[in-house]
């Protein structure tokens, strides 16, 4: 069955942007193997973003990925608004399970971070592949979007790369119960599986 993955960068105390947005900091000198993304590319045929990501990427030249299925989310974008992609509106679990039962490769969630959390508790998320750039940016947007949360992780694997930067490869643990706390973060509220 075809894997969901968020792959994306964050700085070391957390952030995938700064408020506004920027990402300027990621702008740096790159090894030559682009940190593994040529490969992960390959691995995968369909790209889902959020309306925020696919905006920030259109200021930035262009969101979307060239011979990929582009999915962008969006509740007022209509049907029709971005060309050579499909606007999509539903909830990340139906959206989900049809693409999992597509014929293909795997499935890019590119971002951002509501995105992130959509498909995580909807139990729709099965992998995150985080590279943690070596700069403290101080604030920004989150990984994923603030709220009390407990989702158990397996260490696929790491890579150090030459410039400092360092992948972590996780899995969803899917053995282990997913804990929603409550606002105060203290009891747990609710613990169900996560599939």
């Amino acid at each position: 069955m075809k894997k969901i993955i968020a792959y994306l960068a964050t700085s070391a105390d957390g952030f995938i942007a700064r408020p506004d947005g920027d990402v300027s900091w990621l702008d740096r000198p790159r090894p030559k193997d682009e940190y593994g993304m040529p490969a992960f590319l390959k691995s995968v045929d369909t790209v889902v973003m959020g309306r925020s990501t696919y905006d920030a990427g259109q200021q930035l030249g262009g969101a979307l990925i060239h011979g990929k299925k582009n999915i962008v989310l969006s509740r007022t974008l209509p049907s029709y608004g971005v060309p050579g992609a499909a606007v999509e509106s539903g909830a990340p679990e139906s959206l989900a399970a049809r693409l999992r039962n597509e014929q293909g490769k795997n499935v890019w969630l590119m971002g951002g971070a509501v995105v992130f959390s959509a498909f995580l508790e909807a139990g729709a998320l099965d992998e995150l592949v985080i590279h943690v750039v070596p700069v403290l940016i101080g604030t920004g947007i989150p990984l994923l979007d603030a709220k009390p949360r407990q989702v158990e992780l397996k260490l696929k694997s790491t890579r150090r790369f030459t410039d400092g930067v360092v992948r972590l490869h996780y899995e969803i643990d899917r053995t282990a119960p997913s804990i929603t706390l409550t606002e105060s973060g203290g009891d747990e509220a609710t613990a169900t599986a996560t599939d």
